[in-house]
């Protein structure tokens, strides 16, 4: 072996999949087609379970823009923050095939869901084109609420919470803001106890926000700021608290790796800003961890005007909270902070803007998920921008 010129096949194969475990996704995907060994080695389930429990790779971000009159116009994008780069994906990863009629989409735990014109669900795990469609719920419903979750014995579920409920076509005023738990081992739903009342005047996605986190299914009012747990196993919900933070005016709930976290705008003598707190799950106490910088917070908005923040939303997983807005004038732009597992301290930064050309879309889904390294493999580089 030469100075100049290393001869990786006298790493061994061990130490090769540790190297290249250490470099971001994008970079593996393309170090997948440097040669035979390394994509034999990237190519297999140890190298798999390797990503899976190393702390240098993170959740990625997508964004889903949808258009209610041309599906041409749909677009997807993820966000790999260990590269720092957009990646375009083809709408045909995680847009169900048109002749479902899908409805709303939804991004969760390792899956992309969608409800359907026909009371079902449609659901596949995340980049792999492989649909699968649901036995009927009891009644159709738009925009509800989503969590994947494992019962414990290593078999995937999903529970189904509130939404828009139709009966014939028109809105059911008498909703009793259903809650169903599907198992896909045997294509049945189950029916559990009701979202509590307090929910009625705001039950589908638009005004509340989840958080699976401990066994728990969390679902919180973004602007009403109630708060009430689904108990996974027990099927019972917790008593509905208050949890708002002074001079909030609206906040999301999110799962963090170690902690659950309120990321949301308040307002202060010193203007509008994004803060966030540490919430205890028992107590239900808020403790402040974090302000965006204010020139940040700016950055993702044309004016001055207090209005312009209400199109600000807010997702995460792991240690990452994005902050992004959701108007098409400025072409989706977000931040992202880190919080550190050891220390608790949080770092800003402005993430890149989306790769051009970017459409303008009737409803953006965003979401973050770990990425199964293998489905990324089978679709190809050339497909997801690399």
């Amino acid at each position: 072996m030469s100075d100049s010129h290393l001869d990786w096949t006298l790493l061994g194969s061990d130490l090769t999949a540790l190297i290249l475990s250490h470099l971001p996704i994008a970079s593996i995907i393309r170090a997948s087609a440097v040669c035979k060994l390394w994509r034999s080695i990237i190519s297999t389930p140890s190298f798999s379970n390797l990503l899976s429990t190393s702390a240098h790779h993170h959740p990625w971000f997508f964004l889903l823009g949808q258009s209610n009159i041309l599906l041409k116009n749909n677009q997807s994008f993820a966000f790999d923050p260990d590269s720092n780069l957009w990646l375009p994906l083809p709408p045909s990863l995680l847009f169900p095939p048109p002749h479902y009629h899908h409805h709303s989409l939804i991004g969760s735990n390792g899956l992309v869901l969608s409800t359907t014109s026909s009371s079902r669900f449609l659901f596949s795990p995340i980049l792999s084109k492989s649909w699968h469609l649901t036995s009927p719920l009891r009644f159709p419903r738009s925009n509800p609420l989503v969590g994947v979750f494992s019962d414990g014995s290593g078999s995937t579920k999903f529970i189904v919470v509130g939404g828009v409920r139709f009966i014939g076509g028109l809105v059911d005023i008498e909703d009793r803001l259903d809650v169903e738990i599907y198992t896909p081992n045997l294509d049945a739903w189950e029916l559990c106890p009701p979202l509590p009342v307090d929910f009625r005047s705001g039950n589908s996605s638009q005004w509340l926000c989840s958080a699976l986190y401990k066994g728990k299914f969390y679902v919180f009012g973004i602007y009403s700021c109630f708060i009430s747990a689904f108990h996974l196993t027990k099927h019972f919900w917790t008593e509905v608290q208050t949890l708002r933070p002074p001079g909030v005016s609206f906040s999301f709930l999110i799962a963090c790796r170690d902690q659950l976290v309120l990321a949301g705008l308040c307002n202060s003598p010193r203007g509008p800003s994004v803060n966030l707190w540490r919430v205890d799950e028992e107590t239900m106490e808020f403790s402040e961890i974090a302000i965006m910088p204010q020139d940040l917070l700016y950055k993702l908005f044309d004016g001055y005007g207090d209005d312009k923040f209400a199109s600000l939303k807010c997702v995460g997983l792991g240690n990452l909270i994005y902050v992004f807005n959701e108007e098409y004038h400025k072409s989706y732009p977000a931040c992202v902070c880190e919080i550190n597992s050891g220390t608790g301290k949080c770092s800003w930064r402005r993430i890149p803007h989306l790769p051009k050309p970017v459409n303008q879309f009737h409803k953006v889904i965003s979401f973050c998920s770990t990425i199964p390294l293998g489905n990324i493999l089978r679709i190809g580089e050339e497909e997801i921008g690399a």
